[in-house]
């Protein structure tokens, strides 16, 4: 019996623990490098939209939600951009996305 509830324990945490979503509460501003993770970066085998934000020295490319993603893509498939995104941060699959509410380009 104890070794039933030493496994089951067991599976309860990994189960916990397999499914880590960090999600943020609150808007965050965040400023880089607005550009495309397939055609610019080539970290991926479609076209999304991504922001690279330097943290701590070292860039840290963020996923930009779906609808924001495809929206004026071809401005910065083509051309990475400078801008800044607010929105909710949340991390998925080891990938950090952003819930965007506001989206500028610097001119």
């Amino acid at each position: 019996m104890r070794t039933f509830l030493s496994v089951a324990v067991c599976f309860a945490l990994l189960a916990v623990s397999a499914f880590p979503v960090v999600a943020q509460d609150k808007d965050v501003k965040l400023s880089g490098k607005i550009t495309c993770a397939k055609c610019d970066l080539k970290i991926a085998s479609e076209c999304a939209n991504v922001l690279v934000a330097k943290e701590g020295g070292k860039d840290v490319i963020y996923y930009l939600d779906d609808k924001s993603g495809k929206v004026d893509h071809k401005q910065f498939c083509s051309t990475a951009k400078e801008g800044t995104v607010t929105g909710t941060v949340s991390e998925k699959d080891g990938k950090k996305h952003i819930e965007v509410a506001k989206l500028e380009v610097k001119k």
